[in-house]
């Protein structure tokens, strides 16, 4: 069976609507063979990440955090608007539908069939 293609247009929508639509989509929640054990084969293209529409608090409230695991590393915080000078609103995009996917070994195979386009 040939894999689902669902394509997604960010232009002048919210952030979290668009990532849990593309969750929705990826763990196959959509379908009526859906079963919590199983990836679909389906894929997600989000076009036009850039023309999100976010507020200013969303920007300065938001806060992404990373701890390399070693003992004495100070905890790295950053906020989404730094995240986006750095690496676009795409990468804001990613790690909020990563956060609504299933934490388990399905993840990383789901994420890898996420698209997303400036």
């Amino acid at each position: 069976m040939a894999a689902t293609i669902h394509t997604i247009d960010a232009k002048g929508k919210r952030l979290g609507r668009v990532a849990s639509l593309a969750a929705t989509y990826l763990m196959g929640k959509h379908r009526a063979d859906f079963v919590r054990h199983k990836s679909p084969d389906t894929r997600v293209v989000i076009e036009n990440a850039g023309k999100l529409v976010l507020t200013e608090s969303k920007k300065t409230d938001t806060v992404y955090k990373r701890f390399s695991g070693h003992q004495g590393s100070k905890v790295k915080i950053e906020t989404l608007s730094h995240l986006a000078e750095r690496k676009g609103y795409k990468e804001g995009l990613k790690l909020a539908i990563r956060g609504m996917l299933p934490n388990n070994k399905l993840r990383p195979e789901l994420l890898k069939r996420l698209t997303i386009t400036d």
